[in-house]
């Protein structure tokens, strides 16, 4: 799929042309999380960049409607494959308190387009999407930057995501210590039992997020924190960060320090980076950063751009979350249901409404 990508073709059309007109198949958060299995998740993600740095993706701005009292954030990412593919849309939103209420932080809801005709194809729950998506891709960042003898993990924030990406990132790397942190103490110890006894590798609970990223050969913050939780002299040299919580210009999940120290900056997408993640939007500012030192992963990829420079180089990869990821995710999830039938086909199209005079 992915050479087709690259050529701008069209991805494989499974659905039976004698369905009536304005059907569309609708996919739950269990059928979509039952086809969107990490495998498939990584293997989207690295089609997903691929497209991005062949320049077949089609990636416009996205919206982000902040609310100040509560802190959340409400999101729209519209994004094409390739010209050949139709396009696809997620309206969701981030709640940082929803974890007192005991819900996901995160709510999404992705629309298909078909790619010819621009009427709607798939309506599919996109909470599931966003969260392996966004782990699957810092498992493809990983592989493609961090040292293959990597083999310490730290993960700093024991949420929804700091969990999905200890799973994922043991997928592309053999770790013989993973290392996790959160603000709450009691949740640190709760989840490296859960991954400990999911991954059957050896999790620790740590004290700081500083004893958990010293010596790490890989480093991921998720955290949405406004104030930095990885300083760049606690990084080991050699070492891979992976921030995902820097979504917006005042979150900074990593100091300046570390941004510095990087010799490379690997962003998801170099424009997107320079308005929206807060440790690259304050390195723009003050200087310390030029918009030339960003390297967008999808460059690394489709090899334009060499990656890690040598074995001890501190690589700094910041990743805000960009529609092509959610149109790859949403494409594979949509072949496999129109493959095998899973998901209920549905009608947009209803009797004309009667207008009174």
């Amino acid at each position: 799929m992915v050479d087709a990508i690259k050529a701008g073709g069209r991805a494989p059309d499974y659905r039976p042309r004698t369905e009536p007109e304005g059907t569309f198949i609708f996919l739950t958060e269990r059928e979509v999380a039952g086809i969107f299995s990490p495998g498939v998740a990584i293997q989207s993600q690295r089609e997903a960049f691929a497209a991005l740095g062949g320049g077949t993706a089609v990636l416009p701005d996205k919206l982000m409607v902040t609310n100040t009292r509560d802190g959340s954030v409400a999101f729209c990412y519209a994004a094409r494959l390739s010209p050949g593919h139709g396009a696809v849309s997620k309206f969701g939103s981030v709640n940082p308190s929803n974890t007192d209420r005991s819900l996901p932080s995160i709510s999404a809801l992705i629309v298909m387009l078909d790619a010819e005709t621009g009427r709607l194809s798939a309506v599919m729950d996109g909470t599931v999407i966003t969260t392996r998506r966004t782990a699957a891709a810092s498992a493809a960042a990983a592989d493609t930057l961090a040292r293959t003898d990597a083999s310490s993990l730290a993960v700093l924030g024991c949420g929804v995501q700091g969990r999905e990406h200890v799973r994922m990132l043991t997928r592309v790397r053999r770790f013989e210590t993973v290392r996790v942190w959160d603000r709450d103490p009691h949740v640190s110890a709760s989840v490296a039992r859960q991954l400990a006894q999911e991954t059957g590798l050896a999790v620790g609970a740590c004290k700081s997020a500083e004893d958990a990223v010293r010596g790490a050969d890989l480093v991921v913050a998720c955290t949405l924190s406004t104030v930095p939780v990885v300083e760049g002299k606690w990084v080991a040299p050699g070492a891979t960060v992976i921030s995902i919580g820097s979504i917006e210009p005042d979150r900074c999940e990593v100091d300046q320090d570390l941004v510095r120290r990087a010799g490379l900056v690997v962003v998801d997408d170099p424009d997107t980076a320079a308005h929206h993640a807060g440790p690259i939007v304050l390195g723009l500012r003050t200087g310390e950063l030029q918009r030339s030192d960003l390297i967008g992963l999808g460059e690394i990829l489709v090899g334009s751009h060499a990656g890690r420079p040598d074995t001890d180089a501190v690589i700094y990869y910041n990743s805000t979350g960009i529609g092509v990821q959610d149109a790859a995710a949403a494409q594979a999830v949509l072949a496999v249901a129109e493959r095998t039938g899973v998901g209920e086909r549905r009608s947009i199209v209803g009797e004309p409404a009667v207008v009174l005079p």
